[in-house]
Formats: structure tokens, sequence, C-alpha cells
């Protein structure tokens, strides 16, 4: 990053996260000579400071801290503050400033809602001292810089996503525990059942069966059965599986002009004869007599 310390900064990058809008305002190195001070100051937006090398101190509030390898801290919007690298030693300092703004919008993702919440309401409260990069924030940098350099495919993209870890990693090395509210997780059983009826309706017309559908889940037939019966107790899975093949049937009659044999073996019946027999048990009628109905004009 020594060469083009500003690559990044050159991007015009705005990241919508949750009900949040982030924007980047600067996004650097700065390399402090040996004694380098920067009299006390502060910044209308969030800096997030990054230390890869050297060492120096900062002075946040009226506090003093020594400042290392592996270290970060934040500075908020107003909070002044003062560095100064070691008198015999340069340190450098990675660097991203963000502006965060409120922005609402419609149909965000709820569990993404939260945690922007959660993250930006812990960096506006974080403490005001350095810690260690135990998450390896500093990486996401460098990834970001790569990116950029040698302009990989997507790298916008990716950028925008570095710019949310950094936050999320600069959060968590301060985050010392308490109760987490628990990820969103599935309703196996209504999983499990959607994604046998779309496996089903994808392989209706070859031989599906209870026992490769239970073994595409990774489950026994004997719980596939029991989750088809919980689901929709009134719906089996032999019940369901014939649906699906009659809808296709009704397409097909519906649509086409093709026999009545060809549906039947196209949608996962064995021969015209079974599905006659099916079709008016389930509908009151055959399915010459539905294309007709369908097809009034068909000769």
């Amino acid at each position: 990053m020594l060469e083009r310390q500003d690559i990044l900064e050159r991007l015009d990058v705005s990241i919508l996260w949750g009900h949040y809008e982030i924007r980047v305002l600067r996004f650097h190195l700065t390399s402090f000579p040996a004694g380098r001070i920067v009299d006390f100051h502060n910044h209308a937006e969030f800096e997030l400071h990054f230390i890869p090398r050297g060492k120096g101190k900062v002075i946040l509030g009226d506090e003093m801290h020594p400042l290392s390898e592996g270290m970060l801290y934040l500075t908020g919007p107003g909070l002044v503050h003062y560095q100064e690298a070691d008198s015999q030693e340069a340190m450098d300092e990675l660097c991203l400033h963000v502006d965060i703004i409120e922005h609402p919008r419609e149909g965000v993702d709820p569990w993404e809602a939260a945690e922007s919440e959660e993250t930006i309401e812990k960096l506006r409260t974080l403490p005001l001292a350095p810690v260690h990069d135990y998450h390896r924030a500093m990486n996401c940098f460098l990834e970001a810089y790569e990116a950029c350099d040698r302009k990989l495919i997507g790298y916008y993209t990716s950028i925008k996503q570095q710019v949310i870890s950094i936050l999320l990693k600069t959060v968590r090395a301060y985050d010392i525990g308490g109760n987490r509210a628990e990820a969103p997780v599935r309703d196996m059983s209504v999983y499990r059942y959607d994604y046998a009826i779309q496996y089903m309706e994808a392989n209706h017309p070859s031989a599906v069966t209870l026992e490769n559908v239970a073994e595409k889940l990774h489950i026994s037939s004997r719980q596939l059965q029991r989750i088809f019966y919980q689901v929709q107790p009134e719906m089996p899975f032999s019940r369901v599986l014939e649906d699906i093949r009659l809808r296709a049937v009704c397409r097909n009659l519906e649509e086409s002009h093709v026999s009545i044999e060809q549906i039947a073996l196209a949608s996962g019946f064995t021969n015209a004869n079974y599905l006659h027999a099916v079709f008016r048990k389930r509908l009151g009628m055959t399915p010459s007599a539905f294309r007709k109905m369908k097809q009034p004009n068909q000769k």
C-alpha cells in the first residue's frame, strides 16, 4: 500500500446496511515519521485507526494510551484526540473515515436491521482506549486494497463488504461477551417438506419414491413420512406426488396436442390406462373429455 496510499479513497463508496447508509469519506494509509505529532483535533465522522507497523501513543479525551503494532482504536464524531509516533520508530496507521446516517427502508431483512443497529450502537459507545485487533480487521484493509489495485472481478462489491467487516470486527475486538440473540433458524420440518415438494415437482416424470426423496434430504423414509403428516395430515407423500403429476397432465392436455399415452409417460404415469383410472377417479372425467372441455375447437 505504500506506493498508492490513497487508491481506496478515490472510490465513491456508499453502503446500505439495515436502516443505515455508511458513506466512506477516507480509506487510506498514513505514515508517521519517528517523533511526528498530530496535535489535538477532532472529526465530524467516525474514524477507525489500525496500527500495522511501529509504535507511538494516542490521547483520547483526557487519557494517554500507548500504541503498538496490531492495535486499533476508534474516534467518534467530535472526540478530541492527539497522536504521536515514537521518538525512535516510525508508525503506520490504516484509517477508515465513515459517516453513518440513518436511512429507513422498506423490506429490509429484520436480522440484518437488528445486527446493523447493534453494531452501530456499540460503535457510538466503545471505550476510549485502544485494544488489540483480535479479529484481524486490518486484513480487511489489505484485501480491499488488493481487490482495487488488481481490479479483481467484483472489486467494488468486495470493498463494500470489507467496510462492513471492518466495522463488525472492530466492535468484536472490544466485545467482552454478554447475551446474544440467536440467529434465525429454520423450522426443519417445513424446510424439509418444501424441499421435498420442490424435488418432486422437478423430477415427477421419473420414478420418484419416498425413499429417494428421503435420501436427498439425508433422512430416513420414516422421518419423511412423519414430516408430511405433520405439515399436511390429510396429504401423504403418495397423494402429493399424484397431485403434482395430475397438474402436469392437465397443463399438457390444455396446452398441447400430443397423445394421452405420451402425456401419461411424460408426467410419471406408467401408461395411459393407469392415468385414465386415476384421472377419472380424481376429476370425475376422462383425460379426453378434459381436453375437449379446455380445447373445444380441437378435432
